[in-house]
């Protein structure tokens, strides 16, 4: 019988640890704390756009907020602002409920393009322009 192998650790391989009052990646008493309570939510998915109506956030606004408000001067998704503020989808559902309630942002339905034009409709069309 053979004895088990012993595996080094790489001391530079493990993550740092956190220093004191330092949150840990991921906490998820920070998501609450920029969430808040679970409440009514607004119906959005990943491709709703997402337009402010107030350039200037209030004074009572987060820092999440505001920092919303400034990236949506120019329509965005939401999948974009959640990237952009690096905040899961559910987090950025809660906050942009209190957006809009407070009417202070504006949600549109994504631009749909239409199906493709029939071809027999535009070999019409090209033939009867070649007849001319």
């Amino acid at each position: 019988m053979t004895p088990p192998r012993r595996q080094r650790r790489d001391l530079a391989a493990e993550p740092p640890t956190p220093k004191e009052g330092e949150d840990k990646p991921g906490n998820p008493e920070r998501m609450y704390v920029v969430a808040g309570p679970d409440g009514e939510r607004a119906e959005l998915d990943l491709v709703t756009l997402i337009v402010a109506r107030a350039t200037d956030p209030p004074p009572s606004a987060s820092p999440e907020q505001a920092a919303l408000l400034r990236l949506c001067a120019a329509p965005l998704s939401v999948a974009e602002l959640s990237a952009y503020l690096n905040l899961p989808f559910s987090a950025m559902g809660v906050l942009l409920t209190e957006l809009l309630t407070a009417e202070l942002v504006q949600a549109r339905a994504p631009i749909v393009r239409k199906a493709r034009t029939d071809r027999s409709l535009l070999e019409a069309v090209m033939n009867g322009l070649q007849r001319l």
